[in-house]
């Protein structure tokens, strides 16, 4: 028997995950939050080891994994803005880069070429920045833990990130766009 469907089965958890978390936000629970949060966390790590070692990626893992991260993320995000933990401006730039790139994502696969589901470096670092910024805000909240100082600086690169990997995605795909029909039109001259 193999164990491939786990990889899968860990994304799910993650997305259900994402209730707890955003109930014990509403209700200031932030140690508890922080605690789920961070479960989340290392369990996408977990699911993408699994995966990659031992051969266990599968279609619906390459869209799973990356949706679990952005529910989390983006729900996540939404929370700490109810409860005044950060700006709203911050949790709308998170939220929107997240629709755009899923909406180009999916509208790039089905109308230029089947999508790879391999992110960016850049797009990684600022996941793992959003992730860490994330900790802070309910670390800080919850104990008081790192200082807003930190918190500010983390931000900062985050949103540096966030910004530079939305255009290189977005370059990206509009130029992968541009080839396809570049060999069309080459195709019907012939």
């Amino acid at each position: 028997m193999t164990l491939s469907w786990l990889p899968n089965f860990i994304s799910i958890a993650r997305i259900a995950l994402v209730g707890p978390i955003l109930i014990y936000i509403q209700t200031e629970q932030y140690g508890l939050a922080l605690a789920l949060f961070l479960v989340a966390g290392v369990s996408d790590g977990i699911d993408g080891y699994l995966a990659k070692t031992f051969d266990w990626q599968t279609r619906l893992g390459v869209i799973l994994d990356p949706f679990a991260d952005k529910v989390l993320v983006g729900v996540t995000f939404f929370a700490i803005f109810i409860n005044g933990l950060a700006p709203l401006w911050f949790a709308v730039l998170v939220i929107f880069r997240d629709i755009v790139i899923m909406t180009s994502a999916i509208t790039y696969n089905f109308c230029v070429s089947k999508l790879q589901g391999e992110p960016t470096r850049i797009s990684k670092l600022n996941t793992a920045l959003q992730i860490i910024f994330i900790i802070c805000i309910l670390s800080e909240a919850g104990i008081g833990w790192p200082g807003q100082f930190f918190i500010t600086l983390i931000g900062a690169g985050m949103t540096v990130t966030l910004i530079v990997s939305s255009v290189d995605y977005l370059t990206s795909w509009m130029r992968g766009a541009r080839e396809k029909r570049l060999r069309l039109r080459a195709a019907e001259a012939k």
